[in-house]
């Protein structure tokens, strides 16, 4: 749970403040989620329950592939569908034959989840698992304590037998009217893993860590703030917003190249998501061979360039001049942070050039640990000639990271006025970019 649960009227929500785990967890901002079942091998998105586990052979089974993708796109966590809605079970489960022990992949003798679990660890992933309440092949379903019990069964074995998980996600999909016991869930859970971060759908407020964002379209279109006030209390829950790489599809199906994602359409996925405080959390689906598609590998990779490319060009590291007190912020390390004077509710951080430098984004950072305070901002430039400074950005909420895009300007002097905080602003990072110029001419802006 989060560190603070506070009824409201007691405690602002910037009073609140994030566990441990979930600040860790946000500063990993960028996971994969991996859909690959029977419906992989039956061209569906949501199976009935009624897929024989024969059809689950995989010939080319390689997660290596995978992480390899997978870590040079630049994600640093992904969660596997462990079972989906058709119940059928990725790990040799002792609950239901409905499973890979039943299947003629590896003789009945393989092990997805671990097989995918030491890859993500081999490559430097943190892994995660995502074990669906909807089960539509389960006979015990129809019995809500039986199904319980045969569920927790389920999710203790994934919770003791594949090391840390750093996420594991609640689906609150499907169900047909049926009642779970997600404070039992919760319970067996964090007997095994007390520092994995639990998404679920605000509807969950009491169990969750992380909130869906509401769409599938991995865009956050409000102003993102990280403690959310549900049925009188506040709790810290940040936002993961989820999107498959291929155009409303999370499982592979053959025949459907046209459907890949854009690398302008994924950095633009970014910036509103990431860029607006939240994880972005990409679906990617292995074939039926057990690969990613050559396709998707080359996309994720263009994509793990583009972000390290736009990352290299931080003018802010490159000015000649000191900013004197502000260099916690201006040090390109998000370890470090600068604090404002105690008790200020104003704040600015100024930035000077030895010439004039052009510029068309601005990143920053809000130091999260000691809760979310920044209530409005702007990013602003000194205009030589009228001697004043003039607005090219502003909003409400900074938290985790914001990347604000603004028409290219040239200036000297470019400062971020923090123009409301509940308590004194942290700010870790406060970054200046010009990456309508690392874009071909032709494609225009984006």
């Amino acid at each position: 749970m989060s560190l603070t649960i506070s009824a409201a009227g007691q405690d602002s929500p910037g009073d609140i403040r994030p566990a441990p785990y979930q600040v860790a967890w946000q500063d990993q901002e960028f996971g994969v989620i991996l859909h690959f079942s029977t419906n992989t091998f039956l061209d569906r998105e949501w199976g009935d329950g009624t897929a024989s586990p024969s059809v689950f052979n995989p010939t080319q089974f390689d997660p290596d592939q995978w992480m390899k993708a997978i870590r040079d796109s630049g994600a640093k966590y992904v969660v596997l569908v462990a079972k989906h809605h058709d119940g059928f079970c990725l790990w040799p489960t002792g609950q239901t034959n409905y499973s890979v022990k039943s299947s003629p992949w590896k003789d009945g003798m393989g092990d997805v989840v671990g097989d995918v679990a030491r890859a993500a660890r081999k490559y430097g992933l943190k892994f995660g698992v995502y074990l669906s309440p909807w089960d539509r092949h389960e006979p015990r379903y129809k019995d809500s304590a039986e199904y319980d019990k045969y569920y927790n069964a389920e999710l203790e074995e994934l919770a003791q037998n594949y090391g840390d998980l750093v996420e594991f996600w609640l689906d609150g999909a499907g169900s047909a009217g049926h009642v779970y016991d997600f404070k039992k869930i919760i319970e067996t859970l964090r007997t095994y893993q007390p520092n994995t971060v639990v998404f679920a759908d605000t509807g969950l407020f009491e169990y969750g860590d992380a909130r869906w964002v509401g769409n599938e379209a991995g865009i956050v279109n409000y102003e993102n703030w990280n403690v959310i006030d549900r049925h009188g209390y506040l709790r810290w829950r940040p936002v993961e917003a989820d999107t498959p790489l291929r155009n409303l599809h999370w499982f592979w199906h053959p025949n459907d190249e046209a459907s890949l994602k854009s690398l302008d359409a994924l950095l633009d996925t970014y910036d509103k998501t990431v860029g607006r405080g939240a994880q972005l959390m990409l679906g990617v689906a292995p074939d039926n061979r057990g690969l990613l598609p050559d396709s998707d590998v080359k996309r994720l990779e263009e994509f793990g360039a583009a972000l390290r490319k736009r990352a290299e060009n931080n003018l802010v590291l490159h000015r000649e001049r000191s900013s004197v007190g502000f260099e916690a912020a201006l040090d390109g390390n998000p370890d470090t942070f600068w604090s404002a004077p105690a008790g200020s509710r104003h704040a600015e951080i100024e930035v000077d050039f030895d010439k004039p430098v052009t510029f068309d984004h601005a990143l920053t950072m809000e130091w999260l640990n000691d809760g979310q305070h920044i209530q409005k901002y702007a990013i602003e430039i000194w205009s030589e000639p009228d001697k004043v400074w003039k607005r090219i950005a502003e909003g409400q909420a900074i938290g985790h990271k914001k990347i604000d895009q603004f028409p290219s300007v040239t200036a000297r002097r470019v400062r971020l006025n923090i123009l409301s905080s509940t308590s004194e602003a942290r700010i870790r990072e406060f970054q200046l970019y010009d990456w309508g110029a690392q874009k071909p001419k032709e494609n225009g802006p984006r």
